[in-house]
Parts: structure tokens; sequence; C-alpha cells
């Protein structure tokens, strides 16, 4: 066998390899009502837990105020409080507020973990953290809202 055929034999196993990898990319790719459903059931697993870690705060925090989140926005929670301070005979509203949601199924697909946190009148983070639905891991999701829960807490003991 000539070099000439050698080559035509390597390029017809390389198309073969390329048409195999697109059918099996094929067969795994998800149908949108598929979609929709992980996406929903992610969102419900993610935002319980948000709900479960945002609903301590007020225990540790006395002051805040606990609300469920669901709508446009998506679904989660938040926890708020409003301090008044008097200095000079002068009035100032301190607001502070952590917020977490999982935004809404979308056409990109994906499973999306917002957060935002304000102390003080002063944001001190806004995250996002969004993954394809059907490469979704939990696990690493709920690390994310506890790490930045416990950020929050920490930030906001430190500026009391």
């Amino acid at each position: 066998m000539n070099f000439d055929e050698r080559l035509q034999k390597a390029i017809q196993r390389g198309q073969q390899r390329s048409d195999d990898r697109a059918r099996q990319a094929k067969e795994r790719q998800l149908s949108e009502d598929e979609l929709k459903g992980l996406h929903t059931q992610y969102r419900l697993q993610l935002s319980e837990h948000i709900e479960g870690c945002l609903k301590s705060i007020p225990a540790h925090f006395p002051g805040f105020d606990y609300q469920t989140v669901f709508g446009e926005r998506g679904w989660g929670a938040s926890c708020s409080r409003d301090d008044l301070r008097l200095s000079g005979g002068r009035r100032n509203n301190d607001y502070s507020r952590l917020e977490m949601t999982i935004r809404p199924f979308s056409e990109y697909h994906v499973v999306d973990l917002a957060s935002k946190g304000t102390i003080r009148n002063k944001e001190v983070f806004s995250r996002n953290h969004f993954e394809k639905i059907e490469n979704v891991d939990p696990a690493k999701f709920i690390e994310l809202i506890d790490l930045w829960v416990l950020e929050y807490a920490e930030l906001y003991a430190a500026k009391r």
C-alpha cells in the first residue's frame, strides 16, 4: 500500500470518527421538555436549600426579615433589615440585604444562581454562577450557596 492509499484511509477513519461523535452527541442531546423538567428539578432542590440557609440569618442577626422570592426574578429567598442611625441630630437609614435566586428557564438552557449582598447601603457582592442544564452538579451549587451565605454573615458581623 503506497502513501496516497494510506493517507486516503486515514482521512476516511477521521471522517468516520467525526460522524460517530456527532451521532453520539445528537443521541445525548436532550429535548426542550426534558431540559425544562431538569431545570425545574434543580430549581426546586436549590431554592429549598437557599430558603433553609437564609432562614437562619434572622436567628443570628435579630432585625432581619426573611422573605421568599418567586416570579420573574427567579425562585429563592432574601433577608433584609432597615436600621435607623441618629448622629449629631441627623437621621440616617442603613439598609442591609442578602438575596439569592435561581433564575427562570431560558433559551440558553442553563441553571443560573444569582446572589446580591448589601450591607449598610453598600453593595458588598453581586455574583452569578451558571452551568448548562445537562452538566449541572447540584452539590457544587449547594456548596456555593453555603459559601456565599457564610461570607455575607462574616462581612455583616464585621461591619456592625
